[in-house]
């Protein structure tokens, strides 16, 4: 495992915000993990899901412009579940049941990913080692994309604002069908992060769930279908949901005002404590669009998630203002775009300026 730490010293601006975020909850008496509006919004998204999927399998529609239609907000809506259902329950910040939120966080595994594995991947590596090379696996796409300088540039990389958008469609069937398999079979989770030890029952929940996912989109609608529609519509669903996937990642890291770190070796120290790390490699966007907060789980309010990631994400909006002055007030940066085309354009110039030998 990584000896990679954090400076230790000036702990003040952390604690301070952290106290007011409990004061927050404590004053109002309100519970910081999920309540009924996220478990409404569950209910409303699987059950959209299934709609879909019934309409597709077992009522197609002739029109073939409809199908499309369907299989794009598919798509958006297995997002949709990832971000607000999945998400919040792999944290255990969906409920206060430890076994609710392991329930929720197994809604990715249906849908082709691994809990165990993404546990690892985001929860530890991510939210730890944020933008920190060899250690943050999300920033990990090479050699398709080269995503902060110190990456090694490849001559293709200077058309890498152009081909982005296909490359991102294609990673939620790299992730189902690629590189669980990956990390399963090497026992890493990251270039420098041994996996955890699997037992019997994880192996079997490994194997069990890839079965399942393939059982449900490939299996029972080919029978209906056939097998070259469903492969069809699984393409679009995935794609669509690939780019959405990525690009609200991005958005919130690989933006012109973000920081990136290289350590020289494993042994290193981050001059920086974790908290100021968070907010100097993460940013928020468009938190006034609420349709985006319904839909993205709250991760365009990123600064957040990740300072207080046991904190679900139907309470960010409250807690932004709080967070916001307390930076202003002991003079730590805090990165926002007001919209998510203002941040999808920073993006694309910052991948643009990579590309560049």
């Amino acid at each position: 495992m990584s000896k990679i730490k954090f400076a230790q010293q000036d702990n003040q601006f952390f604690n301070t915000l952290r106290d007011r975020i409990n004061g927050y909850f404590t004053q109002n008496h309100i519970n910081p993990t999920g309540n009924w509006k996220l478990y409404l919004k569950t209910g409303i998204l699987i059950a959209s899901l299934g709609f879909i999927y019934s309409w597709l399998v077992f009522f197609t529609p002739s029109q073939v412009w409809l199908i499309v239609l369907l299989c794009s907000v598919g798509g958006l809506n297995v997002a949709a579940i990832g971000f607000n259902v999945m998400h919040d329950g792999a944290h255990g910040s969906y409920s206060q049941n430890k076994v609710v939120n392991e329930i929720m966080a197994h809604s990715l595994n249906v849908l082709g990913g691994n809990s165990f594995l993404w546990k690892q991947k985001h929860n530890q590596n991510h939210h730890t080692y944020t933008n920190v090379e060899g250690m943050d696996d999300d920033i990990d796409i090479k050699p398709f994309m080269r995503l902060h300088k110190d990456q090694e540039h490849k001559w293709y990389h200077r058309f890498q604002h152009i081909y982005c958008m296909f490359a991102y469609g294609l990673l939620y069937f790299f992730w189902v069908f690629y590189r669980d398999f990956k990390k399963y079979f090497t026992g890493k989770i990251a270039e420098n992060t041994p996996m955890k030890k699997m037992d019997m029952a994880e192996h079997i929940n490994f194997w069990l769930s890839k079965i399942v996912h393939i059982a449900i989109f490939f299996v029972i609608p080919s029978y209906y279908v056939g097998f070259v529609n469903v492969l069809i519509c699984y393409s679009i669903m995935s794609f669509v949901n690939g780019v959405i996937l990525a690009v609200v990642f991005q958005l919130a890291h690989i933006v012109e005002n973000t920081e990136f770190i290289t350590p020289v070796s494993m042994d290193s120290k981050i001059e920086s404590n974790w908290a100021v790390h968070q907010l100097v490699t993460t940013t928020n966007f468009a938190t006034k669009n609420h349709v985006l907060i319904w839909l993205l789980g709250g991760l365009n309010f990123q600064v957040e998630h990740h300072l207080f990631p046991k904190i679900s994400h139907v309470h960010y909006r409250k807690i932004n203002k709080i967070l916001i002055d307390t930076c202003k007030e002991f003079g730590v940066v805090y990165n926002e775009y007001p919209t998510m085309t203002k941040a999808f354009i920073s993006h694309m110039s910052h991948i643009k300026s990579l590309g560049k030998a």
